[in-house]
């Protein structure tokens, strides 16, 4: 920290000098014309000859002074190129105040293009304006922050320094952007509902609570964007999706941060047969679009793959089937009695069975714990037990399920989807089922809603985060959250 603080000091004394010589860093105004990174492409691809004039601007991130020249090289969003000022030609005065500079610093340059010696593409200096005076020193590592805890908490400094964390966040905006296209091409029409909810509702989850203070009442973060898109199909609007925030006051791990980014997507006169054939033509799309193959690899530090998931093939199987092959064939057989046994002992999941748990509870932490880790390459999982998911309509073939997929890839959950129930009066009793009788957790609004005819219809829920992590390579979701949630210092 001493170190630090000498730096940061040595830096505020180049800045006043630069003051006291009647220049102030952070007042001058300068427009490129082209990007660091574009400017050295185009040159070396010859798209820019020799001795064009180009207008670039960016961060320091190396500065070599070797007497009457100097090199620095320059990054932007594009990329990094080198720059040489020579004493000779920008003259005493601007060559003395290049003395000033620090890594950080940013510059704009007007200069031409050549090659050193070696062959490095280059901008020689004819003029150049200080644009902002850096006060503190880059990370120790400025060519790949290792630090963990800054890289989350301080993450524009990772960005700086890790091209590859740069690289994962703009392929997660081209990832966000297709999805939209994908939907506005099928025709639907994106919305945005509440965030505050006078009742949380669309699943089973801890909410956190605010207060309103001109209304004078409890609200508390929507954890699931269902019950008001719903809502929209009542209205007419049969297509329909929104990409937002949900919310859920429960653990951190690496896959699961309190704030996350849903999309959900409701197409009436669909079922959850139309919404498996949307989810798979999607991710299919955003991959072959986004990355040019439908072969996704894990890479480790060292670039050697060590996983590869193959999005042209998609399995189908039965919730019930998935667990048989874990638990034994006569798992559904069995009682409920014998079924937490062999859970808890045989299989070893006793620490993950809570005493209250219900008999499907028992059956779903064998699902979760040894099922849904091992589904690697895409799979739909169709048919999950009703108490699971309140909000679809039952099976015909077998009543105990609904007509419910999970799409999991890469070991985890990807996209449940269901076809919707939309019948009132059976979906008031499994909501009040769900909540245990107690009626102020029933969203009534939704309900009368409902009651006013809602189309048969599918919908879809894609965590956008963990299709990143998928897509692009991630194993934790802090990887693909810019600033995921970090407890506060001190």
């Amino acid at each position: 920290m001493d170190d630090t603080n000498s730096l940061i000091e040595q830096r505020k004394a180049k800045l006043a000098a630069l003051r006291t010589a009647g220049i102030n860093p952070f007042m001058n105004k300068f427009r490129p014309d082209t990007g660091c990174g574009t400017a050295r492409e185009q040159f070396e691809s010859g798209t820019l000859v020799e001795n064009a004039r180009v207008a670039i601007a960016g961060r320091i991130t190396a500065h070599r002074d070797m007497g009457k020249s100097q090199f620095m090289d320059l990054r932007d969003a594009t990329g990094r190129v080198q720059v040489y000022a020579q004493k000779q030609a920008i003259g005493d005065a601007q060559f003395d105040i290049l003395k000033h500079l620090d890594l950080s610093d940013f510059v704009g340059v007007i200069g031409t293009l050549f090659k050193t010696r070696t062959g490095e593409p280059s901008v020689k200096v004819e003029s150049y304006v200080i644009l902002s005076k850096a006060l503190r020193p880059p990370p120790g590592k400025w060519h790949g922050l290792e630090d963990t805890e800054v890289r989350y908490r301080q993450r524009y400094l990772d960005l700086i320094a890790n091209d590859d964390v740069r690289k994962t966040f703009l392929l997660r905006s081209s990832v966000v952007r297709e999805i939209r296209s994908f939907f506005h091409g099928r025709g639907y029409v994106e919305v945005e509902t509440p965030m505050m909810q006078a009742i949380p509702g669309g699943a089973a989850a801890q909410p956190f609570k605010t207060w309103h203070n001109a209304l004078g009442c409890e609200f508390f973060m929507r954890i699931a964007l269902e019950l008001y898109l719903k809502r929209l199909l009542v209205g007419g609007v049969d297509k329909v999706f929104e990409i937002g925030r949900n919310f859920r006051n429960e653990g951190l791990s690496r896959r699961h941060n309190p704030e996350f980014t849903m999309l959900e997507a409701y197409e009436a006169y669909g079922d959850y047969e139309t919404m498996m054939e949307t989810v798979e033509s999607l991710i299919r799309h955003v991959a072959q679009t986004v990355l040019g193959t439908l072969v996704i690899e894990h890479r480790n530090p060292e670039g050697e793959v060590y996983k590869t998931i193959d999005l042209s093939n998609w399995r189908r199987a039965r919730y019930k089937d998935l667990v048989r092959e874990k638990a034994g064939e006569d798992w559904f057989r069995i009682t409920p009695e014998e079924r937490r046994r062999r859970a808890s002992e045989d299989m070893k999941l006793g620490g993950d069975i809570g005493a209250a748990y219900e008999d499907f509870e028992v059956t779903g932490a064998v699902f979760e714990k040894l099922v849904e880790p091992t589904l690697m390459q895409p799979t739909f999982v169709t048919h999950l037990p009703k108490e699971l998911v309140p909000l679809a309509k039952l099976s015909p073939d077998d009543p105990t399920t609904v007509e419910v997929f999970e799409c999991c890839i890469n070991g985890q959950e990807i996209a449940p989807g269901y076809t919707e129930q939309n019948d009132p009066i059976e979906q008031r009793e499994r909501l009040e089922a769900q909540s245990g009788g107690e009626q102020q957790k029933l969203d009534e609004d939704f309900l009368v809603a409902l009651e006013h005819g809602m189309p048969p219809a599918g919908g879809i829920g894609i965590g956008i985060d963990r299709l990143c992590m998928m897509l692009l390579g991630q194993e934790s979701i802090r990887d693909v959250i810019l600033f995921p949630q970090l407890k506060p210092k001190g």
